[in-house]
């Protein structure tokens, strides 16, 4: 299996473990298998790890574990949703419209 298809593969486990989470909205960026989560929070897979980053932090997690990565990442959403920023919601109505009120 190539690199791509099994980074593909993998963005879509922990796709599906995120989405039965709860965390909704997620999708992914490019060709690269790059998932955007939340506000700056994103998920990618290389070399056998899940690697997100928010802003300057930096994660790893196995790739052979979605369900824990999912599980960490999905706590780290919920910390986010807790506390938006101010500046979010009028953003997203002007680039977006209202329909973008869930995904940030």
């Amino acid at each position: 299996m190539s690199e791509f298809a099994a980074a593909a593969e993998a963005i879509d486990r922990l796709r599906a473990e995120l989405t039965g989470l709860g965390v909704t909205g997620v999708h992914e960026i490019g060709n690269d298998g790059t998932l955007s989560v939340w506000i700056g929070l994103v998920v990618r897979f290389r070399d056998g790890f899940y690697r997100w980053q928010e802003g300057q932090v930096k994660r790893r997690h196995l790739g052979t574990d979605p369900e824990g990565c999912a599980i960490r990442v999905a706590r780290r959403y919920a910390e986010l949703q807790s506390d938006v920023p101010s500046w979010w919601e009028e953003l997203a109505k002007i680039l977006r419209g209202d329909v973008a009120e869930d995904y940030p």
